[in-house]
């Protein structure tokens, strides 16, 4: 069955799939939507929620990103079989959500004194909540959320990248685990020939 994955052409939360299925080898295709021109009322009325990312298979089509994220790693080694192993990422993916949010709502605000204090909390609180404790994890399992590769570290690369696009940081420079675990999945084969042919970010407000 042909495979399409819709998103925008910027890095954020399907940069993930895209990893998962250059790193899986699945042949897929890459439509990308220019956001400045989004939306598209003819194409956002085939959407189920009108939102992106869209995940196609034949004439199937699933949406939320960590649903289309796990459900084509299945059958890899990136999916756990053990019930309490697949919980511990779970939990751990969702933590990475819950961060996630709330840079959301820092590219979502208009006023410019309230996005300035935004990422000023981001910066300076945030960032170092979560990312202290997911490098505690990381420590505690090996370099991993459950000790070998999952899908998951692929969830955390692309929105670190995500968020240091955003928020013009370098954020895993303070956090030696989560920086080695970018580089590792940057490095992967099908996901380094990847990386290296996407070319820049191309988001513009």
């Amino acid at each position: 069955m042909a495979k399409k994955l819709h998103y925008f052409n910027f890095i954020a939360i399907a940069e993930p799939i895209r990893y998962i299925l250059h790193y899986t080898k699945q042949e897929f295709e890459d439509v990308r939507h220019d956001h400045r021109f989004w939306p598209n009322p003819e194409f956002k009325e085939k959407l189920p929620f009108g939102q992106f990312p869209l995940y196609e298979e034949g004439d199937r089509m699933l949406t939320q990103s960590l649903a289309i994220a796990k459900y084509v790693a299945r059958g890899t080694d990136l999916i756990p079989s053990d019930p309490w192993t697949q919980a511990v990422l779970d939990a751990a993916v969702y933590t990475i959500y819950d961060y996630w949010s709330k840079v959301v709502t820092f590219i979502r605000e208009k006023d410019p004194e309230k996005k300035k204090e935004l990422k000023r909390e981001l910066l300076d609180e945030t960032i170092d909540y979560f990312f202290s404790r997911l490098d505690k994890d990381l420590k505690e399992n090996g370099g991993y959320f459950s000790g070998k590769l999952s899908w998951v570290e692929f969830v955390l690369c692309g929105l670190v990248e995500a968020s240091n696009y955003f928020l013009d940081t370098e954020l895993e420079k303070k956090y030696p685990r989560v920086e080695a675990l970018i580089k590792k999945i940057k490095s992967l084969p099908g996901v380094k020939e990847y990386v290296a042919a996407r070319g820049p970010n191309v988001f513009k407000q």
